[in-house]
C-alpha cells in the first residue's frame, strides 16, 4: 500500500499489534481508553432521510449518502493518513494495541459508515484489525 511505504514501512513487516476501530454515539457517552477520537457529526446525517433512518451505515445506501459528499471526500483521506501514521508509530514503539473511536450522534449511521471505510483502507497495515459498532442497535427508529 503506497501510504504504508510512504510512512517508511513495508507491508511485509506487519506485527501482531491489535488495532480496534470503533463507532459510537455521543449521546451514549464517549468510550474510555482510546488513542484517537474523531467526531463525524459534521457529515450528512441519514437520520433526517425517512427511507434511510432505520438502516445503518453498513448498508450501501446509507454509506453512499454519508461518504459521497464533498466534506467526506476531503475528510476520508485525512483520517486514513492519520490512522496509518498512528499505526506505524505504535508498531515502531512495539505497542500491543491501538484504539480509534469514531463518533456521531447515535452511533448508527455516520460513524458506522466511516469506520467501515477506514477498516477497508487500513486492513493492509495490520494482521489483527477489529471493527466494533458499540451503539449501532441502541436506537429503534421503527
Amino acid at each position: 500500500h503506497y501510504l504504508y511505504r510512504r510512512l517508511g514501512g513495508d507491508v511485509t513487516d506487519k506485527n501482531d499489534m491489535k488495532v480496534t476501530i470503533r463507532s459510537f454515539g455521543y449521546k451514549y457517552g464517549v468510550p474510555g481508553k482510546t488513542n484517537l477520537l474523531c467526531d463525524v457529526r459534521f457529515l450528512a446525517n441519514p437520520y433526517w432521510v425517512e427511507e434511510l433512518r432505520q438502516k445503518s451505515g453498513k448498508e450501501v445506501e446509507v454509506s453512499k449518502y454519508v461518504l459521497d459528499t464533498n466534506e467526506a471526500q476531503i475528510f476520508l483521506p485525512s483520517i486514513v493518513s492519520l490512522a496509518a501514521l498512528l499505526i506505524k508509530s505504535h508498531m515502531k514503539a512495539e505497542k500491543k494495541e491501538l484504539c480509534i473511536d469514531i463518533g456521531c450522534t447515535g452511533g448508527r449511521h455516520r460513524s458506522v459508515a466511516v469506520v467501515e471505510h477506514l477498516a477497508v483502507a487500513l486492513q493492509t497495515f495490520c494482521k489483527d484489525l477489529a471493527v466494533e459498532h458499540r451503539d449501532i442497535d441502541k436506537d429503534n427508529y421503527g
